[in-house]
Order: C-alpha cells, then structure tokens, then sequence
C-alpha cells in the first residue's frame, strides 16, 4: 500500500530563495498590474535566472495563486489575532474591527489589491481567492461566535464567507472608480 505523498516544508535556502521570488513577483504586481507579469520579469527583478523561477513555480498563474495564499495568511492572522472583548457593545463593533484590520491590509498591499479586487479575468486566481474566502468565512464565524451568541444560520448559505466576498466586492468597485478603497 502506497502513502500519499505529504509536502515537505521547504530547506531554508529554497525558502529564501521562494520568498525573493514571491517579494519581486509582489513588487512587479503591485507596479504593473498582473497583465504584465511574467516569469522572466519576476526573475530579472530577482536578479535569479528564470530557471530558478520556474523550479518553484511552473507558471505565472502558479505564482499568483502562490502569492493570493500568502495574502490571505496575512487575512487569517487578523482574524486570529485578539480582541478585547471588553471594547465590544454589539457584534457592529465586532464587524468594525474586523473590516479596519481587512482594510489596513489592503491599504497596505498594493499587490493584494491587484490580485483580490482588480478585475484580471484569471480563473485560477479567482477560484484560489473564492476557496480562501471560504476559510476565511470560517474564522470570521468563530471569532463571532467567541465574542456573541450567534442565531441559527442558514444551512444553504455561507453567511460570512458570503459577507467576505461582498466586501470584497464593494472594494473592488471603490479600487476601480477611484483607484483607492474610500472611506465609507
């Protein structure tokens, strides 16, 4: 009987190496725009030989999928970082912390914002980012539930990852009118 193959965590050059390529794709993204990324541009802003690209990554979608997952871990760690429960009156406040720590990331990341909210057409990176909504959806319905006592929900509806990708929506729209994510 055969085992499934389990991923090995990366030796601490590759990773080195994957997070130099992953900064220069980051870089490019937030510059460019992902219309012109490529494998040789993220290798010359490397300064690594493309070959070195394509061992880590097989493809630009590979590496855009790579860096939406790097995104969303910086999603997932505000999700999970504490909340003084204490400030909290009503699960709007709850909300509010949320979407200023959502905001805060997005406001910081310009390739976030190319890859999450700007209309690029790449199927691969949209389904990446609907699956890590999904996840998030899942952290946001526990830090709510730690803090409020939650109504039954809908069995049919995601409810909050469904609230994640209408936020994300609504950004979008803020990001293509007027270049930025507007206060509200």
């Amino acid at each position: 009987m055969t085992r499934a193959a389990t991923p090995r965590k990366p030796q601490a050059r590759s990773q080195a190496r994957i997070d130099s390529i992953l900064d220069a794709a980051r870089t490019l993204l937030a510059e460019q725009g992902v219309a012109s990324l490529s494998i040789y541009s993220v290798a010359e802003r490397a300064g690594i030989p493309p070959s070195s690209v394509y061992h880590f990554f097989a493809s630009v979608p590979a590496l855009l999928e790579a860096l939406t997952a790097d995104i969303h871990a910086a999603f997932r760690a505000s999700l999970q970082a504490p909340i003084d429960h204490d400030q909290l009156t009503t699960w709007r406040d709850l909300s509010r912390i949320v979407e200023l720590r959502m905001l805060a990331i997005y406001n910081a990341d310009a390739a976030a914002r190319q890859l999450i909210l700007a209309q690029h057409g790449l199927t691969e990176i949209n389904q990446a980012d609907r699956q890590h909504d999904i996840e998030l959806g899942q952290l946001m319905l526990e830090v709510f539930d730690r803090h409020f006592q939650l109504p039954a929900l809908p069995d049919d509806v995601d409810v909050f990852a469904l609230a994640m990708e209408l936020g994300d929506r609504v950004y979008a729209r803020s990001v293509q009118l007027h270049d930025e994510i507007t206060p509200r």
